[in-house]
């Protein structure tokens, strides 16, 4: 499967590493508001995904959940939040059946994505269309950003997480 995606340029995007990571408030699986902000003295590791279910959004979230059950993420004193414009039922669902730990967030008018830069043009089996753009952002335990992906490649992703984590 071949996709390109409209990236914003560094100049452009609307978050930068060194910067304070935009607070949010979003409903997790489970109906729960979870606020970014509610992280403090953690990093987090925030990142946004098309769509519930799929092999590629599958595929990663089922990575970090290795990375959480293998404890490396715990030991960097790290946690995952994931975010899709997905309902809480979608989110529920999958977490459900993948069993993964950590909390999916659901952004169904994705304005927490545009405030990260992960909403925009997305060009599919010759198709433009708007939609999450996958994207990773590593927040330090002050809320500032230390690390962006602005264009993920799902495989070895969440090895490269844990690798910035550890300052590699």
């Amino acid at each position: 499967m071949t996709q390109s995606a409209a990236q914003p340029t560094p100049e452009k995007h609307p978050v930068s590493e060194g910067k304070k990571a935009p607070d949010f408030s979003l409903k997790n699986q489970d109906g729960k508001v979870v606020k970014l902000s509610g992280f403090k003295g953690k990093n987090v590791v925030l990142y946004f995904y098309p769509k519930d279910g799929t092999p590629g959004c599958t595929t990663e979230a089922c990575a970090f959940r290795d990375a959480v059950n293998l404890n490396k993420l715990k030991a960097l004193d790290a946690v995952v939040v994931g975010i899709s414009p997905d309902d809480v039922a979608s989110h529920n669902a999958f977490w459900t059946k993948f069993l993964l730990g950590f909390d999916l967030l659901s952004d169904p008018d994705h304005k927490v994505a545009e405030k990260y830069g992960s909403w925009g043009e997305k060009v599919q089996y010759g198709k433009r269309t708007m939609g999450i753009i996958r994207s990773t952002f590593i927040i330090d335990k002050k809320g500032v950003i230390k690390k962006m992906f602005p264009k993920v490649k799902v495989d070895g992703h969440a090895e490269e997480v844990l690798a910035a984590l550890r300052g590699d």
